[in-house]
């Protein structure tokens, strides 16, 4: 964070010292809610979790070299006390962001955020020294996190903004409000928590109404519920796609045969060849995102091209691809999953295929409400269509929908299983995988499925080390 006085802090925050014996002391340090992450001069903030409460750590931060708490109530060790934890940390983001004038990218969607992000985050690097939301720290408490570690440096802040519910992403916009909003898609990710994608749009749309008359914001053409965001804002706008009125766009988008999206990049300062080092076809259209963000801020059509050609994946278990020694292929997808991130992972596990065996390891969507039963027996309907050779659904009754989809579409019969865990599917693949197979591991994160992936590799290790 940029060096500030406890005063200072305590005026921003409303808050009241307790127990600061100097005022003038500067924060220096990281803004932190996690005693272990202190580090000397840093601010460390005590929420009230339900399971821990950060004001029982206090002492211990102090001990390790925080400059001061920010608490709910006295702690005993130097302290700015408000009524408001979470609402102090917004406001002192809020306060930094202002004062360093940084031009603030935020995006929203129902999938893709964290791939999305990653890629504008690398782009925009070659652009001008960027801080981006690390994983998916989009929430109330992880967007003014992300924030305070900008500095004085700092020319772009490319901030995820995730919503449970309308107001959510309005709430965020406010905290650090963005000139460039981007929109990437409206799916049925939570749908359940919001009742119908027409209220998912709703809460999307809140990111383009709180952009400035001289903001820009960035549309997807091909969602016709993102499109019609435009008539929600001010902003200029400026739409990626596929569709032909797209102003940027992808053209001749094929697949390699290692299942690497390559395309044609128009712009309108020009266009340039992308060959992505991600996997799956639905990464263009998180390129094309990407792209039109930098091309707003300045970048040519050549140095976006490159820049996203030589991209990778920063956040796990997202498309995560690693190839044991014996020639399988792991394909951890594991931190989350919703009917269109799966459909795109099937996708890119058939074409990465290319006539090797493939395995869908596939547990339960969450979050899907009334809706839950047909998009879990439509995902293991997509498996057969797409030719994929064996299906492991883990899990309970959700993944016994997977596995009757399946069933149903192909009667599979033995190419489908149903397991109870994780630990029953690592157990029947180190029995049945052969070399060159390709293994994808997918669920939702409350599931706990990259423990599969993980596991598969660290037989993989001890295999090796054992031959040896």
């Amino acid at each position: 964070m940029i060096a500030l006085s406890l005063a200072e802090i305590a005026e921003i925050v409303g808050g009241q010292p307790h127990d600061i014996p100097d005022p003038s002391v500067v924060v220096t340090g990281p803004v932190v809610i996690d005693s272990r992450q202190v580090a000397a001069g840093s601010l460390f903030v005590a929420f009230a979790g339900e399971r821990v409460d950060g004001h029982d750590y206090a002492q211990r931060a102090f001990e390790a070299g925080c400059a001061a708490v920010l608490a709910a109530r006295p702690v005993g060790v130097p302290a700015i006390v408000v009524d408001d934890v979470q609402a102090a940390l917004g406001a002192l983001a809020r306060d930094v962001v202002r004062r360093l004038g940084t031009e603030v990218v935020a995006l929203t969607g129902s999938s893709g955020k964290t791939s999305t992000k990653d890629l504008i985050a690398q782009v925009l690097q070659r652009h001008a020294p960027t801080v981006f939301t690390p994983g998916s720290l989009n929430n109330e408490i992880g967007l003014p996190l992300t924030a305070l570690t900008a500095s004085a440096e700092t020319r772009h802040l490319v901030l995820e903004m995730g919503a449970r519910g309308v107001g959510h992403i309005r709430y965020l916009t406010g905290l650090t409000p963005p000139r460039i909003g981007l929109v990437l898609n409206v799916g049925t990710a939570h749908i359940g928590e919001f009742g119908g994608r027409d209220q998912i749009a709703l809460a999307k749309g809140e990111l383009v109404e709180g952009l400035p008359e001289d903001g820009c914001a960035v549309l997807n053409a091909d969602d016709p519920l993102v499109r019609a965001m435009a008539s929600r804002t001010k902003a200029r706008v400026l739409l990626f796609g596929e569709a032909r009125d797209a102003d940027v766009r992808a053209e001749n988008v094929r697949l390699t045969a290692a299942g690497q999206p390559s395309f044609s990049l128009h712009t309108p300062s020009g266009c340039s060849d992308v060959t992505l080092r991600l996997y799956g076809e639905h990464h263009v259209s998180n390129a094309l995102a990407a792209a039109a963000v930098a091309h707003e801020l300045g970048m040519s059509a050549d140095e976006i091209a490159r820049a996203l050609s030589e991209a990778g994946t920063l956040s796990r278990w997202r498309m995560e691809v690693t190839e044991r020694p014996d020639g399988v292929t792991v394909v951890n997808d594991a931190y989350n999953a919703n009917p269109e991130s799966m459909r795109a992972a099937l996708r890119a596990l058939a074409a990465m295929g290319n006539g090797r065996r493939t395995w869908a390891v596939l547990g339960p969507m969450a979050e899907l409400g009334d809706d839950s039963l047909a998009e879990h027996d439509a995902v293991g309907r997509l498996a057969v269509r797409l030719n994929v050779s064996k299906l492991v659904a883990v899990g309970g009754r959700e993944a016994s929908w997977l596995q009757l989809g399946a069933y149903n579409e192909g009667s599979w019969g033995e190419e489908s299983v149903h397991v109870s865990d994780a630990q029953a599917a690592v157990d029947l693949l180190r029995s049945e995988l052969r070399p060159g197979d390709v293994v994808l591991v997918k669920a939702s994160r409350s599931i706990g499925l990259e423990r599969v992936a993980l596991a598969l590799l660290d037989n993989a290790v001890e295999g090796e080390v054992a031959a040896r």
